[in-house]
């Protein structure tokens, strides 16, 4: 049995089982819109990992298409930007003939918001060390842009939400400073909780602020022919641009 909501209904993966993200969201989200949320397992945050998740979210994909929902949005941008751009590409078309429902990842939903903010050159922020930045900064070359740097931050992955804000605030801002001609931050993952910095970031810094949180309520409401802007988040969320 399939149930509705007055505004739609989108279909939620979490790719691990760390609380927060969804709660954020659904409270940023306008009245009306509803939420079902599934959860993969992902706990190391390997490449070895988001390649063999690939599985589970096949089979939360087809759950949530069973219910009918508006829209199906498998989170979690490493596990799809490892494949590329051209392979999640594949996937997505592939999942939107077999159930004929719209499917967006992180991915995809973060190149629009960057595009409605008329960002090129960005500077990237993630929690993960080492070569997989490499990965990510190919993804977005792919899509067009230029990544000027894509720093993570050292944390173990399992502890990513124990980082405050502040600290975060103060890794974004070193890694812009060394690249004062980007026109925009990315923060890669919704793991960490610091969307409290996002204006201050924006307005000390003087660009845009793409955040995998703000984001995703943002095309939900486009899709969705929704239009209700929200303060406080970042100027995506606050002014609401065509995407």
């Amino acid at each position: 049995m399939a149930f509705e909501c007055w505004r739609g209904v989108v279909g939620i993966i979490k790719p691990t089982m760390r609380p927060g993200g969804l709660e954020d969201m659904i409270r940023m989200l306008p009245e009306g819109i509803g939420v079902l949320g599934l959860y993969n397992d992902i706990r190391r945050g390997t490449v070895e990992e988001f390649e063999k998740v690939m599985a589970d979210y096949d089979a939360n994909i087809a759950r949530l298409a069973d219910q009918k929902v508006d829209m199906i949005h498998p989170e979690g941008a490493p596990p799809f930007m490892v494949q590329g751009l051209k392979g999640e590409a594949k996937r997505i078309r592939a999942w939107e003939r077999k159930y004929g429902i719209p499917v967006f990842t992180s991915g995809t939903n973060h190149i629009r918001a960057m595009k409605a903010l008329k960002i090129r050159k960005f500077v990237g922020a993630t929690y993960f060390p080492g070569g997989i930045n490499d990965t990510f900064s190919r993804y977005f070359r792919d899509a067009g842009f230029e990544p000027l740097a894509m720093e993570g931050i050292d944390v173990k992955f399992d502890q990513v939400q124990n980082l405050s804000s502040h600290q975060v605030y103060a890794h974004v801002k070193r890694a812009f400073l060394k690249h004062p001609k980007a026109d925009g931050i990315y923060m890669l993952g919704s793991g960490w909780q610091v969307l409290d910095v996002i204006d201050m970031l924006e307005r000390d810094l003087g660009v845009p602020v793409v955040h995998p949180i703000p984001a995703r309520v943002w095309e939900i409401q486009r899709r969705l022919h929704i239009f209700e802007p929200r303060e406080g988040f970042g100027r995506l969320l606050a002014t609401m641009p065509k995407g």
